[in-house]
């Protein structure tokens, strides 16, 4: 039997599962990675994590494998986190990760040389602290003896690449996010390096998803139980791979990853720009992902159960039953989610959360349900501007991640969105998509389009929107939309 292995590096975990021809999972190797803020509200990574994370969960998964071959491995990665390496690949300071928003006056000041709207048509991004190209240009303003003594700049998928196969190259897919990539060209975007005084020489070289990169190392090999020279394939960002493990390659079909964050978005033929989205170059390596993201979701779930109800996980489980028995609004209680700022659509590091319309007659039932309701209305707003902006209408949308186990918010989110919520049978739909492109550039398939509808999982659960309810969430969306502006004054300042 031959089986793939789709490698994900995300923010908290590395995961390797190996897949077999149809998508089902053979094996699975897990591997926790630090992560929390400094005492400043910092986000790094030491990239060494990574390396010892990605070793430990694909020795795990080759102690599973039992005689398996393995064809072909891919990795999908946290995006838009940058560590500045020196010559022998050792890095010079930890990773700055994407959530980390430090940069976000250098964001401005570029926007302000470069142009905003250069930024955005070259990049697919509105200037925001995320993309490593304004932490660059942070470390050039504060720390640049650092960035002097560095001589490569990788994000998380060249990084892994170079250390299993001893080879500096990543993917096109997993370049862009970092906002020094032109889209339209698919290169290194000359003029914004020249900005910050670095040049595409000390990136990785960028080549399509599905692309063999290299071989495992001997070394590699003896560190993770797998076979020398196993063939290690460009993969994607983690977005863009979970979009890809569901089959966002059929038109008209969206996904929405409820995860730490909450991340949707939808496959475009051409390259398209829009305030309302943020575009990626798809995991198929030819067209585009428009791409909402939203930083706080099961995140806020963890918090509300946590620090405000003082319960745990099993807590939502037992409140689910009356949230559900409420009406559509909550009996008046709003939540606004920006509780780590907001991305799309209005790109403020300083919004903050709120929690409106409380009375003394609310309990934990109120405020479990307005949260769900509050992330899917600001879901069902930003993909209505990506029809808006972009003219792309979702006609259903996958939900994966740890919040789509949960029937009350897919049903909210079916209602507020007013088109069909799937949940797939893909628990992991991001490691799934790194698999795929590990199966094209095995060659079990001709493409990915194909390789996505012979390995994509089955869907296990369909709810449909009801008219009223739609009707009534449409109302609540208009009012929902008006927090933002009414609470802008009150946000934080942002890190400097």
């Amino acid at each position: 039997m031959e089986a793939v292995i789709g490698l994900d590096c995300s923010t908290s975990a590395v995961k390797a599962l190996a897949f077999d021809r149809q998508g089902s999972v053979l094996a699975i190797g897990r591997a926790r990675l630090p992560f929390a803020p400094d005492a400043e509200g910092r986000f790094e990574q030491d990239p060494e994590y990574w390396w010892r994370a990605c070793r430990a969960a694909l020795a795990e998964l080759a102690a599973g494998l039992d005689g398996i071959e393995i064809a072909g491995l891919a990795i999908a990665n946290q995006r838009e986190t940058i560590a500045p390496l020196d010559a022998g690949f050792r890095p010079v300071r930890p990773a700055i990760l994407w959530l980390d928003g430090r940069a976000a006056g250098d964001a401005a000041a570029m926007a302000e040389a470069l142009g905003a709207d250069h930024l955005h048509r070259v990049t697919g991004k509105i200037p925001d602290p995320n993309p490593a190209l304004y932490k660059l240009a942070w470390m050039r303003r504060c720390e640049p003896e650092r960035l002097g003594a560095s001589a490569w700049f990788a994000e998380v998928h060249g990084y892994l690449v170079q250390r299993l196969t001893g080879r500096f190259a990543t993917s096109t897919a997993s370049a862009d996010p970092l906002g020094v990539y032109d889209l339209a060209a698919k290169r290194y975007a000359d003029d914004l390096l020249d900005a910050i005084g670095l040049s595409a020489a000390r990136f990785a070289p960028a080549l399509p998803p599905g692309t063999k990169l290299g071989g495992l190392t001997a070394e590699a090999a003896r560190a993770t139980g797998l076979q020398e020279g196993l063939k290690v394939i460009a993969g994607a960002g983690d977005g863009q791979a979970a979009g890809l493990g569901v089959n966002v390659m059929e038109p008209g079909r969206a996904y929405l990853n409820l995860g730490t964050a909450v991340v949707a978005g939808m496959r475009s033929a051409s390259y398209r720009v829009g305030r309302g989205f943020r575009t990626m170059i798809a995991a198929d390596g030819e067209g585009y992902i428009l791409e909402t993201s939203l930083r706080s979701g099961t995140l806020l779930c963890d918090w509300l159960t946590r620090d405000i109800l003082g319960g745990d996980a099993a807590l939502l489980a037992e409140l689910e039953p009356a949230a559900a028995a409420l009406p559509p609004g909550s009996d008046g209680v709003m939540i606004l989610p920006y509780f780590l700022g907001v991305m799309t659509p209005h790109w403020d590091g300083a919004a903050r959360g709120a929690i409106v319309g409380l009375a003394p007659h609310h309990g934990r039932a109120h405020l479990l349900r307005a949260l769900y309701e509050g992330i899917a209305l600001e879901q069902a707003g930003v993909m209505a501007r990506i029809e808006a902006e972009a003219g792309l209408a979702a006609r259903e949308i996958v939900a994966i991640g740890g919040g789509a186990q949960s029937d009350l918010w897919c049903a909210i989110l079916a209602d507020a969105h007013g088109v069909p919520v799937l949940r797939s049978a893909t628990v992991e739909a991001t490691s799934l998509g790194a698999a795929m492109a590990a199966a094209v550039g095995a060659g079990w398939y001709s493409g990915f389009a194909e390789a996505a509808s012979a390995m994509a999982g089955a869907v296990t659960a369909r709810f449909t929107p009801d008219a009223g309810r739609a009707a009534l969430y449409a109302r609540l969306r208009r009012a929902h939309a008006g927090l933002y502006p009414a609470l802008r004054p009150f946000g934080a300042a942002p890190l400097t």
